[in-house]
């Protein structure tokens, strides 16, 4: 598994911007996004207010910006990160079937999932996945139930199957998951369903939840001037971590975490000599 310096999770314009500023200071650098076309910010008819390109759509604002960063030399990934594992000077990112390392992340994730099914989060980690590449051999033999909110979650589904885990696949968005100290049922639409553990695949996920131990607050990352964040080596930009959401500040503030990151990247192989 090849370790890239820095990690992007997100390729709106703070994350794209932070791609090209660290790409620039001879970092590695990878992104993994959403497919852009899918995003708010694609769909807007007007732009007036970003400097030096009057009345351009959001759509070609984004497209430019995808083709800088991808010319800087980045490996652009399409796909949604379900999961970030830190250990000793390293960082595990999942998604997909997949995972990547790096030494430092920038999470430029805009904004991300706020409403959370009953049980959700109070059963995280005891029962409650969004990865199954990071957790579906826990459950090989049981019943898991997989929420499948997103394209790619039967994919996932599959996956799961394929390691032998006996796969409930669940369209539903009303959804309650029971248990206590462990999953031990899943309430859709009405219906119980008893299980082991339960897998919920979205277009986003909660930062303090992909991220365990991460500091938030109001739903937003908390993040000093320089994007740091409480992890060392993880720092954050855009609208994941303060208002006004708009494209000029969320250049601004990838640009600053790309240095910052750069620079941690830097000083990490200083202290190894």
């Amino acid at each position: 598994m090849t370790e890239t310096d820095i990690i992007v999770v997100g390729g709106g314009p703070a994350g794209l911007s932070a791609v090209i500023s660290a790409r620039q200071r001879d970092s590695s650098v990878t992104v993994i996004s959403n497919d852009r076309s899918k995003s708010g910010l694609y769909r807007a008819r007007l732009i007036d207010n970003y400097p030096g390109l009057p009345g351009i759509t959001g759509a070609e604002l984004l497209d430019r910006l995808f083709t800088h960063a991808s010319a800087a030399g980045a490996n652009m990934i399409t796909g949604q990160v379900s999961a970030i594992l830190p250990s000793e000077n390293t960082f595990h990112v999942g998604y997909g079937s997949e995972f990547l390392t790096s030494k430092s992340v920038i999470l430029a994730i805009g904004i991300a999932q706020k409403s959370l099914f009953p049980g959700e989060e109070a059963l995280l980690g005891y029962g409650v996945s969004y990865c199954a590449t990071c957790d579906g051999m826990l459950y090989r033999g049981k019943r898991v139930c997989v929420v499948c909110l997103t394209s790619e979650a039967d994919a996932e589904a599959d996956y799961l199957a394929s390691i032998g885990c006996d796969v409930i696949r669940i369209k539903s968005r009303k959804v309650e998951i029971i248990g206590e100290q462990k999953v031990t049922a899943v309430i859709a639409d009405g219906e119980f369903i008893t299980c082991d553990g339960v897998f919920i695949l979205r277009d986003s996920v909660a930062p303090h939840l992909l991220l365990p131990g991460l500091e938030t607050k109001n739903g937003l990352i908390l993040a000093d001037s320089s994007g740091k964040t409480n992890i060392p080596g993880v720092y954050a930009a855009g609208d994941c971590v303060s208002t006004p959401y708009q494209v000029a500040k969320a250049v601004g503030q990838g640009f600053v975490a790309a240095l910052s990151a750069s620079e941690y990247v830097k000083n990490m192989g200083i202290h190894k000599n």
